[in-house]
């Protein structure tokens, strides 16, 4: 698995599947089994090494009885700096994490988006080529996930590196540049979106419809040019009213299903179109057990 220069990647995977484990290995907080780990074309060691590596866990890792401004000086010197370098910094991550005018407060008494902002503003006081995220929005409000993905664009933007974590399937697919899935410790699939739904369940689209009473008897094939279409009841339980297919061709071959059904004496209440997406990819790769 490699991560480009200025490239936001998603690793995705079931609970158990070893990301965090993953994440941990290369921050050096976990001893590898097997492999090797590089940082800039240099291997790293089993520990050390890592000055231009930064890593945010999940679990909010600052302060509390410290203020805004302590947290970050503290934390930038963990990280070295010294004198107008780490003031330069601390007005930077205050201007970054849009909390000028909480610089003085305790962040014990923030909101978790807060917090999660100032836990990533600590983690980057360094300017790291790398960053590390796991689970970088766990338990945080809309509006403070999308003020987090704005300040990780700014970090992409001047050229950083960003590796993340997640659950939710939508920051992966909207958010970053690539994606990995792993599974019990291995690579499934590795690529863009578009290259993953290409490589395992096909770009067709599934169609929903429903009718305006219950099915009677099974409905003809319909064919609107190969392939031929095959309309199935809804596998939802209580939905005999529903048929779903899929069809490569939206504009080409809806027309021709919609006639079918209207032929045989049925009327459609309502059509759902579903694109392909991250969700039924990972599904498809990962099953559909519950692990917990």
């Amino acid at each position: 698995m490699r991560l480009a220069a200025g490239e936001r990647l998603a690793l995705l995977g079931p609970n158990g599947a070893g990301k965090t484990t993953l994440i941990r290995c290369i921050a050096g907080r976990t001893k590898p089994n097997s492999g090797t780990i590089e940082l800039l074309g240099q291997k790293l060691p089993p520990t050390g090494g890592r000055d231009r590596l930064g890593w945010v866990p999940q679990d909010i890792a600052i302060y509390s009885d410290l203020s805004t401004r302590e947290n970050l000086v503290a934390f930038a010197r963990f990280h070295g700096l010294r004198g107008a370098e780490l003031r330069r910094r601390v007005d930077w991550a205050l201007s970054w994490t849009g909390l000028e005018d909480r610089r003085d407060d305790l962040v014990g008494g923030f909101s978790g988006g807060m917090k999660r902002r100032v836990n990533l503003a600590c983690g980057v006081m360094h300017a790291p080529n790398v960053l590390l995220l796991d689970e970088p929005t766990v338990g945080v409000d809309p509006q403070s996930r999308q003020r987090i993905f704005e300040m990780l664009d700014q970090l992409r933007d001047a050229g950083t590196s960003i590796l993340l974590t997640t659950h939710h399937l939508d920051e992966a697919e909207q958010r970053c540049d690539r994606i990995v899935i792993i599974d019990h410790g291995r690579v499934v699939a590795d690529g863009t979106l578009e290259q993953l739904i290409g490589s395992t369940i096909g770009t067709s689209r599934r169609v929903r419809l429903r009718l305006d009473r219950p099915l009677e008897q099974p409905l003809p094939p319909w064919q609107v040019g190969p392939p031929h279409g095959s309309l199935g009841v809804a596998d939802r339980a209580g939905e005999r009213d529903c048929l779903q297919t899929r069809v490569d061709d939206v504009a080409g071959q809806l027309p021709g299903l919609l006639e079918t059904v209207q032929s045989a004496g049925y009327g459609v209440l309502n059509v759902e179109v579903h694109a392909p997406s991250l969700h039924d990819v990972f599904l498809h790769l990962t099953g559909q057990e519950l692990r917990d």
